[in-house]
């Protein structure tokens, strides 16, 4: 009985590994992580394909970092993590075909969410778009236009810019399909409203003053409280 068990592990093992070599048989080159996940791999027709993990180094001061997620027929698909190469996560962006697409998160060494952006990713196959004029000096849209998306993707929704620390919202822009809307107006956290003067209680000799003097031009209040 206990032979019978060995047998069929050795089976499924023998199994398990004919199966892994029939999906790295597709790949021209891959590699094995330390998890024994195969990552990195390039297809027969030279396309990226699958989980990757890109190393970027330093150069000429902009300091390096490691990005993560999956490759469709050589274009970025879905969530990509990015990290520090002190293994801090720094951003997590999402892609479509190959561009951004919707919200976008950066992060300091700390975890703090300093930046949040919004993409709209255009479909290669579809490259064109119809985009609102607007009037100048207002909101009004005067007309439409049909564009050629040179990029795969372009600004559009909410770009929020936060402080460090305390999450204060400090800067907020629109844009609509690549158009910052309201140029001239970028929208700001507004400041606090200033503080209401503080009301005088009026004393009695005050009020009696007031109306001994009620409709009397130039008269000057000489602090004197008597008749």
């Amino acid at each position: 009985m206990r032979v019978l068990k060995i047998r069929e592990l050795y089976l499924l093992i023998i199994i398990q590994f004919l199966f892994l070599m029939n999906g790295v048989a597709q790949y021209k080159t891959y590699k094995i992580s330390e998890k024994g996940d195969t990552i990195n791999a390039i297809d027969k027709n030279g396309l990226k394909q699958g989980k990757w993990v890109v190393h970027v180094d330093e150069i000429r001061g902009e300091p390096g970092y490691e990005e993560e997620g999956l490759f469709k027929n050589d274009k970025k698909e879905g969530v990509w993590r990015l990290y520090n190469l002190t293994s801090d996560l720094i951003g997590v962006e999402n892609y479509k075909l190959g561009g951004k697409h919707g919200i976008q998160q950066y992060y300091t060494y700390l975890g703090d969410l300093y930046r949040e952006e919004s993409w709209k990713g255009y479909d290669p196959n579809s490259p064109y778009d119809t985009i609102p004029i607007y009037g100048t000096g207002s909101d009004e849209i005067v007309d439409y236009k049909i564009v050629k998306a040179e990029q795969y993707s372009v600004k559009h929704g909410e770009w929020k810019y936060y402080e460090p620390g305390s999450g204060r919202l400090i800067k907020l822009e629109k844009y609509d399909r690549g158009l910052l809307e309201k140029p001239n107006a970028v929208a700001t956290t507004a400041a606090p409203a200033a503080a209401k003067p503080k009301k005088v209680e009026k004393t009695p000799e005050m009020l009696e003053w007031e109306k001994k003097n009620k409709g009397k031009k130039n008269v000057i209040r000489d602090g004197k409280t008597g008749m």
